[in-house]
């Protein structure tokens, strides 16, 4: 059998974090796992920042609500799952994703979980697991799937290492520079068809 594991920001929907940021006129929430390979770092300071500025869970979720797939996302994750088991590895919450999910047709998804306290606040985060989307990749391969993965950031390069195959779609020039052993693609019909050319690799 065969696995397609993928990101979901800046793969099938915009950052969120990109967009809360130009919503909220908040510069330094533009930062991402693009930029910051450290996760824990990177969410210690949005949460920090939302504390400051008197930002609570539902004023992101507002904006989320706003958000849609990004252009021909949903084509191209339905057609390829005609032909693979697709699952989505993503270090975003379950608070955020829901209303996003139900756009692209309620595919797979396996990322965090978020904490608010009486008042709306985001007072913590909850990774499922430590390495979670290279854990999850591990797992499916003991499991004897054939896996290619595919994401955009730091944070799913150990995805991308763990899988038989790994895949960039368009990544900052940061990431691509730093693990060139990744091909890299632009659009999804580049994306499918790397896609297809690398289970037919792994089958020869």
């Amino acid at each position: 059998m065969k696995i397609v594991c993928l990101d979901l920001e800046g793969v099938l929907v915009p950052e969120i974090w990109i967009a809360v940021s130009e919503r909220t006129g908040i510069p330094e929430l533009r930062r991402t796992t693009r930029d910051e390979p450290d996760y824990d770092k990177l969410m210690t300071f949005r949460l920090d920042l939302l504390a400051r500025r008197g930002l609570g869970l539902r004023d992101i979720q507002q904006v989320i609500c706003e958000l849609g797939p990004l252009p021909g996302a949903r084509a191209f994750l339905d057609a390829l799952r005609e032909t693979y088991e697709v699952i989505i590895l993503s270090d975003t919450f379950y608070e955020f994703a829901h209303p996003l999910m139900r756009q692209l047709a309620w595919p797979t998804l396996f990322c965090h979980s978020l904490e608010a306290d009486a008042d709306g606040r985001v007072v913590n985060y909850h990774l499922r697991m430590p390495e979670q989307k290279r854990e999850a990749v591990k797992r499916f391969r003991e499991m004897n799937f054939t896996v290619v993965a595919a994401g955009d950031s730091y944070n799913d390069t150990k995805m991308l290492g763990e899988a038989h195959a790994g895949i960039l779609f368009h990544p900052p020039e940061n990431v691509m520079r730093e693990f060139p052993q990744y091909p890299v693609v632009w659009n999804y019909g580049d994306f499918r068809a790397q896609i297809d050319h690398a289970f037919a690799r792994l089958e020869a």
